[in-house]
């Protein structure tokens, strides 16, 4: 499953770049973020890689980050490994104007196993609603300092 999610943040590209590349802000765009813990690797670049842990409801999930190609500011890539799914995360940054950052985010999926890929099957929009939210929790951090840190 492919796909592609795409949103304007009213920050230079410089800023955006701070905001978005500091681990320490993931907490604020990253819902369900409990902790995250350098595996190998030099934090943020590429080859290392960072086991990240959410709670979504009563569920826990653990992901390995992978980063594979950091060319900032213009794009960030990085896979994402949990039981059963493999995700290509490539992630471009253009300036709109000096005061203005377009995110594009090109997404593919890879399943395995029955439950994911019957879920993936049943359930492509909820992947893209998640990749979107998580978007629009960064705009809101970067732009009005709105933490999702405190929500559930």
């Amino acid at each position: 499953m492919k796909y592609r999610t795409e949103i304007t943040i009213a920050l230079p590209r410089e800023q955006f770049i701070r905001k978005l590349d500091d681990p320490e802000n993931m907490k604020h765009w990253q819902r369900g973020l409990t902790h995250y813990q350098l595996c190998s690797g030099k934090a943020g670049q590429e080859g290392a890689k960072t086991e990240l842990h959410y709670r979504m409801g009563k569920r826990e999930m653990v992901l390995i980050e992978t980063i594979i190609k950091r060319n900032m500011p213009e794009e960030f890539h990085a896979t994402y490994d949990a039981k059963g799914v493999h995700n290509i995360q490539k992630n471009y940054f253009e300036e709109v104007d000096a005061h203005t950052t377009r995110w594009i985010s090109e997404s593919e999926f890879e399943f395995s196993g029955f439950f994911m890929k019957a879920m993936a099957f049943l359930m492509p929009g909820a992947f893209k609603k998640q990749s979107r939210k998580y978007a629009e929790d960064f705009k809101a951090f970067a732009e009005r300092g709105t933490s999702v840190a405190s929500q559930p």
